[in-house]
């Protein structure tokens, strides 16, 4: 019996955010529990997906390995007591159910934020990391590429790709728009909450002078650190506002951080823009009043998500549309993977008879005359296998394999192993 695709998942769906931080990996983290499953538990073909929002362990097995996983990873993570932590877990067993669940993980079906345009990458990501650890089958190959296709086919068919429907992402999208003119444009963000570190990942590619500012100057020279980008103390804050073209306020506070006389220089504030995505509000309204100062806040940046969220979820039948018929593709090259060893026999063994009745009819042939009924066989064999396999595929798409299976390993006795000739 051929191992199955299962998942052990772990998500934002049943699992609190303190939960989800425990079982984080980081890329090396997330190699070396890899190595683990391969060396201890002897897996094969291991995917594993660790984002903010999941940790989750893709495998193909004979059995459910969940209870021999999950210890692995909390020593990895060094946390004493597994059983504390299965209760989080979702174990999917069924293939075809943990195939869907992969499927809609990648498209961002299963994301907070309908659509996720960041875990289609994760899941390259982690697609690339099983390659590297040759941990990747021709299952797993053939799956993840077709997941990549059904994605380039969402992106270039629907509109479910469209449009910034996260606030981080939102904000991010309208800096750029609001910075288009500007050749080399000054970003400042304060405050690195989840929200604030993932603007300052989707800025870093684009704008290397973006600067960082926090409360806790730790966590801010981490984050440069990781993404090449300079950091500003929170005490040197309002007396550099001058150098920036852009300010975006992410910190948690219950009182106004911006104010107008933090901009009395009217000259050098021309054409500034400030996003606020606090509640209660860290920028002051009235800053509008001052020429070339545009102000956004957090109402302004979800009437720009909600209007993406709504057309993603109509796109969503489309979307499953195109997932139903990758699946059937994939489907239909799983059930012709299970019956290749049946039809690499049924060739071994007419190759057998082929070469069996060559020795005992051209022992006293000459070389032209065996070649060219060498080459006559071989032909008359190659025609004789075509049917029987185009039909055994056939009977696969429709799911009635089996039959032809029995019928070809009784005709030709294919279960029967070779015997092993003597040395």
């Amino acid at each position: 019996m051929q191992d199955l695709f299962r998942v052990a998942s772990l998500s934002h769906k049943n699992a609190p955010v303190e939960i989800r931080e425990r079982m984080h990996l980081s890329k090396d983290a997330g190699h070396r529990f890899s190595q683990s499953l391969r060396d201890v538990l002897g897996l094969e073909e291991v995917l594993v997906l660790s984002t903010c929002n999941r940790t989750e362990i893709y495998y193909s097995s004979f059995s459910d390995l969940f209870e021999e996983i999950l210890p692995l990873l909390c020593l990895e993570k060094g946390i004493d007591r597994p059983a504390d932590f299965a209760k989080y877990f979702i174990c999917i067993n069924e293939e075809e159910e943990a195939i869907r669940h992969l499927f809609d993980v990648s498209m961002g079906l299963q994301s907070q934020v309908i659509g996720d345009l960041q875990i289609s990458n994760q899941v390259k990501q982690a697609y690339a990391a099983a390659v590297e650890l040759e941990l990747a089958g021709p299952f797993l190959h053939r799956l993840l590429h077709t997941i990549f296709h059904a994605n380039k086919a969402v992106q270039q068919e629907t509109a479910y790709r469209d449009g910034a429907a996260s606030v981080s992402y939102a904000s991010a999208a309208l800096a750029k728009e609001l910075l288009q003119k500007h050749p080399e444009p000054q970003i400042l963000l304060v405050g690195l909450g989840e929200m604030g570190r993932d603007i300052a990942r989707h800025l870093a590619s684009t704008y290397p002078q973006l600067t960082l500012c926090n409360r806790t100057a730790a966590k801010a020279e981490a984050l440069a650190q990781e993404l090449n980008v300079q950091t500003l103390a929170f005490e040197d804050m309002h007396a550099s506002l001058d150098r920036y073209n852009l300010i975006i306020s992410a910190v948690g506070m219950d009182q106004l951080l911006f104010e107008k006389h933090h901009f009395s220089d009217l000259e050098k504030f021309r054409q500034k823009f400030l996003i606020d995505l606090c509640v209660p509000r860290t920028i002051a309204p009235d800053l509008e009043e001052l020429a070339g100062v545009v102000v956004y806040d957090i109402d302004d940046i979800r009437t720009r998500t909600d209007e993406t969220i709504a057309n993603r979820i109509a796109a969503i039948p489309q979307v499953e549309g195109i997932i139903a018929k990758e699946m059937q593709g994939f489907r239909s090259w799983r059930q012709e993977m299970s019956i290749s060893p049946v039809i690499q026999r049924f060739k071994e063994a007419l190759e057998d008879i082929r070469k069996e009745a060559l020795a005992r009819y051209l022992k006293n042939a000459g070389e032209e005359e065996a070649r060219l009924v060498d080459k006559v066989t071989r032909s008359m064999v190659n025609k004789i296998i075509k049917l029987p396999v185009l039909q055994l595929k056939a009977a696969c798409r429709r799911g009635d394999e089996e039959t032809l299976v029995g019928v070809l390993a009784d005709l030709f006795n294919l279960e029967q192993e070779k015997a092993v000739p003597e040395k």
